[in-house]
């Protein structure tokens, strides 16, 4: 048994690895341990529960916290050497306003009030440390409490204005006419060295012109709108919203230092206040003009990356997107190339088929024939089928697959019959390469067309695999070859040329792992979920245990956060989104979850090569 000397060494030697005790003199962190307490807290337990007193710092010694909010909000996640609590200390009340619970077995240091307090009043920068931290919380529940109302709290000059169509006050109403007609536009502003003296609109045309009969060769300036209201780039949305709807206008010029810059209208505030992913998709039932955007809806997915979105959030924002394009050119070829001739079902497989696309994501789908289907019929349709969507989708920025994996490929157009017979030859004689075709065709998801085709299929394949031992010995070793980039030691592995010098595949490594033993397990299980998370829940304390199943989940939410912070700076700075991460860019606390993380896949696969003969195949 340990003596109390050797246990006071341990918690110094562990707090002065951690911030903020790792900048105190040694004489003062000689003391801190003798004022602390340690204890066991059980996963699920309160440690501080909001509206109540607390009156310690906690420190974490292992495990770790949600920080929950009072409408049941995680604020944020502490795991070991962080601390929590703060906030009741460094502030006049003492009364929580947050939950704070262990999400895992944990050892928890108590650090009392009386004691904290007189830390922070002899070392000032402990007490500058703790109201930071506590400023930080503050500010992440008040991102997280953001409403749909955020872009109207958005300045004009944040966003991309439209550039104003011109022309100086001497041309003629004729003359201003067809300069509207020729650049499309509802607004022509009348300058004098770049500063506007006046304004014409549509609506001044009918009123002023037609209706009164005023001769056309008049100059515009006789019946411009002068004395004009203007905002500056420091304007608000919603400010500039008020000014249309109390003048009853629906332009507003916008300046700086009295020279134009741009022009915002009703439509243009209108559009701010739609550009949200639900009616992006919703309005795909009826738009035929589908260039780019896809894109746009990678555009949202970062500004939710910024807001701090989860993962499954920006993954739902992706697909839901790509589902609806895909649903909308079905429905455009057909109206092209007529009624179908047999029933059909268009089916997303891969990371789309699991509803976790990312701003990397390509096409993955595939098309699911009734076993009426005639070649020499029908082939020729449905081939124009496949092409039209396949490339209207990539024109809307969702890339063709680099393994032409797509219902443009003839390989990929089967009947309901040839779909069940093609699983059954890839789960009873499986080779590499049709491995690698059940790995992506087993995430398989109706999007369009006949659902009870599509789903007959997935059926049937998921009952044949769910009994073959040889299948899942394949996947096994498939999925252990996705060896995270660990040294022996458990340290990072870097690229150490080419391309991606310096960063390591947190998809290779991680993510793609994760996916890949969750859908061994849900196989074995024979669920007929998709997605990775649900997989996990399904197959939990059966192919895989309740905390392996935990574990995994926790590294994939992790990974995919970090891996969409990377590809969100990287659309910031005008880069093109990979899964290559420099780990000297991340702070010490994500290198370290990342290596916790791959040590939880690494683990898992160590595990698979015991429970399944891989390495024997």
């Amino acid at each position: 048994m340990s003596s109390p000397s050797v246990e006071l060494d341990e918690v110094r030697g562990f707090l002065a690895k951690h911030e903020p005790f790792n900048h105190l003199p040694p004489e003062v962190l000689d003391e801190l341990p003798a004022q602390m307490t340690m204890r066991y807290v059980r996963r699920g337990t309160p440690v501080v529960e909001f509206g109540k007193e607390n009156h310690s710092l906690h420190i974490i010694r292992s495990g770790a916290v949600d920080i929950v909010s009072e409408d049941g909000t995680l604020v944020d996640r502490r795991d070991t050497g962080l601390n929590f609590g703060y906030s009741t200390l460094v502030e006049d009340d003492p009364v929580s306003h947050y939950t704070m619970e262990t999400v895992e077995d944990s050892l928890i240091l108590d650090f009392p009030r009386a004691a904290f307090t007189q830390l922070a009043n002899n070392n000032p920068d402990v007490a500058r440390f703790f109201s930071a931290q506590t400023r930080q919380t503050s500010a992440a529940a008040r991102a997280l409490e953001e409403d749909t109302t955020e872009p109207l709290r958005t300045k004009l000059g944040d966003v991309s204005l439209n550039t104003p169509v011109t022309a100086a006050p001497t041309v003629t109403i004729r003359e201003a006419a067809l300069i509207m007609e020729e650049s499309g536009v509802s607004s022509l502003v009348l300058v004098e060295d770049t500063k506007p003296v006046g304004i014409i609109t549509d609506r001044d045309f009918r009123r002023h012109v037609v209706a009164r009969a005023v001769d056309p060769a008049t100059p515009v300036a006789e019946i411009m709108t002068t004395n004009l209201l203007t905002v500056t780039p420091e304007t608000m949305f919603m400010e500039a919203l008020l000014l249309l709807a109390e003048k009853r206008i629906h332009h507003l010029p916008v300046t700086k230092d009295g020279n134009l810059v741009g022009i915002i209208t009703q439509t243009d505030i209108t559009n701010l206040l739609h550009d949200d992913p639900v009616y992006l998709a919703a309005g795909l039932n009826r738009a035929t003009d589908l260039d780019g955007v896809f894109t746009k809806a990678g555009e949202m997915a970062v500004r939710y990356i910024d807001r701090g979105s989860s993962p499954d959030e920006v993954c739902g924002i992706m697909t839901m997107v790509a589902d609806a394009l895909a649903r909308r050119l079905c429905e455009m070829a057909e109206a092209k190339l007529g009624a179908p001739p047999v029933p059909y079902a268009f089916v997303a497989v891969g990371s789309q088929g699991r509803r976790e696309m990312g701003l990397a994501s390509d096409q993955d789908n595939a098309l699911v024939l009734d076993n009426s289907f005639d070649e020499t019929q029908h082939g020729s349709y449905f081939a124009e089928l496949g092409e039209f969507v396949c490339q209207g989708l990539a024109k809307a920025g969702q890339v063709l697959c680099p393994g032409n994996m797509m219902a443009s490929n003839p390989e990929w157009r089967m009947t309901t019959q040839q779909w069940e017979e093609t699983f059954h030859n890839w789960i009873t004689a499986p080779e590499p390469e049709a491995l690698l075709h059940a790995q992506v065709f087993f995430d398989f998801r109706v999007l369009y067309g006949s659902a009870e085709l599509g789903e007959s299929v997935h059926t049937s394949a998921v009952s044949m695999a769910k009994g073959a031992r040889r299948l899942h010995a394949h996947l096994a070793s498939l999925a252990a070859r996705r060896e995270p980039p660990l040294t022996f030691f458990r340290g990072l592995v870097v690229d150490r040329d080419g391309e991606y010098r310096n960063t390591l595949d947190v998809k290779k490594g991680g993510t793609a792992g994760i996916v890949q033993m969750a859908r061994l397990f849900s196989l074995v299980e024979g669920s007929q979920s998709v997605e990775t998370n649900a997989r996990l829940q399904d197959a939990a304390g059966g192919a895989v245990s309740q905390g392996g199943a935990k574990e995994l989940a926790d590294a994939f939410a992790y990974l995919r956060q970090l891996t969409f912070q990377h590809q969100a700076a990287q659309v910031h700075a005008g880069q093109t989104p990979d899964y290559h991460i420099d780990p000297s860019t991340l702070s010490r606390l994500d290198r370290e979850r990342l290596r916790d993380s791959f040590r939880t896949i690494k683990g898992m696969q160590n595990a698979l090569a015991t429970k399944y003969p891989v390495r024997n195949i």
